[in-house]
């Protein structure tokens, strides 16, 4: 007969092969909290309850093998260096920060000064920021976001000064898109500044339904995010990453879902998504070398290690 203590380990066994395998995987774009006030915005947060919701959260993650979590929430929308320092010693689990100007949600995150400015004066920002740190904390990529298609002058202005400072710091740009013909003309604007389309996510890439534009922007040589994964994107996102197998462009795909989220305003931040879902539910879908590649190997190449 079977006795629970020889029962329990049997039953874990596949979850701890799982995380053992993807010991040092890298979540490429989640949230701990953000604050959409806006720019102009002087509200305040309890950063302890953050901290105490956030945490247990975390660990969990770094339990099924994660090293290293994109924090993607821009300046003038809850950027929080200090917090995510406190919780990365923690947990043990690297937290990376951004510079740049978020352009979307109704350009909530565009301050007075980004409309003032010329798209050089704004990178230069961003690369006073990539020199000299947040806080005591270096940004490691720019997040940058347009808030449809076609882009307008705001738009344009936001990305060239994301580009000039990726041409100076060498970080990746990460930008909020939807439509692939935005993306398509985000490059653009990369290639005028003569910064390779290796040095452009495409985020939120799985918004855009026509499969032969993941495919363009992945042989053009960007990175392709299917992001936002979770229970009822998953067939959808599985589809995302298969078409992208199949055509030989794995290696230009990034994955992961856009969780967290404490939102400050609402009572106890809202409904803090974890992040643990990819690990337990989507990736056992996947070949398991797809799996190291989609989670270790394609975001170090990113976004450095």
């Amino acid at each position: 007969m079977i006795t629970r203590r020889q029962f329990l380990p049997a039953l874990a066994a596949p979850w701890l092969a799982r995380a053992r395998a993807l010991e040092g995987s890298i979540l490429v774009h989640e949230h701990v909290l953000v604050d959409f006030a806006g720019a102009e915005s002087t509200a305040s947060y309890d950063v302890e309850e953050v901290f105490r919701l956030a945490r247990p959260k975390l660990e969990e993650t770094r339990k099924l093998g994660c090293r290293r979590l994109l924090e993607c929430t821009p300046q003038f929308l809850g950027r929080d260096a200090r917090l995510l320092a406190r919780l990365a010693e923690a947990t043990g689990v690297e937290l990376w920060t951004n510079t740049g100007i978020y352009g979307a949600a109704n350009r909530k995150g565009v301050p007075a000064f980004a409309w003032r400015e010329s798209a050089d004066q704004l990178a230069r920002r961003f690369i006073a920021e990539a020199h000299r740190g947040i806080n005591g904390l270096k940004p490691r990529f720019i997040k940058t976001g347009i808030a449809g298609y076609p882009l307008e002058e705001i738009d344009r202005k936001l990305v060239r000064a994301a580009a000039v400072a990726s041409r100076e710091t060498g970080l990746p740009v990460a930008s909020h898109t939807g439509p692939g013909a935005a993306a398509l003309e985000q490059l653009e604007i990369l290639a005028g500044e003569k910064v390779s389309p290796s040095r452009f996510v495409w985020v939120h890439a799985q918004s855009e339904k026509d499969h032969a534009l993941h495919e363009k922007l992945g042989r053009a040589g960007a990175w392709v995010e299917f992001d936002g994964i979770r229970e009822k994107s998953a067939d959808w996102h599985l589809e995302c990453v298969r078409f992208m197998a199949q055509k030989g462009l794995l290696e230009r795909t990034l994955i992961s879902q856009d969780s967290g989220w404490y939102h400050v305003g609402e009572p106890g931040g809202g409904n803090y998504r974890g992040y643990a879902y990819i690990y337990t539910d989507f990736l056992p879908r996947l070949e398991p070398a797809w799996q190291r590649q989609l989670m270790i190997d394609n975001p170090v190449r990113a976004f450095g290690n």
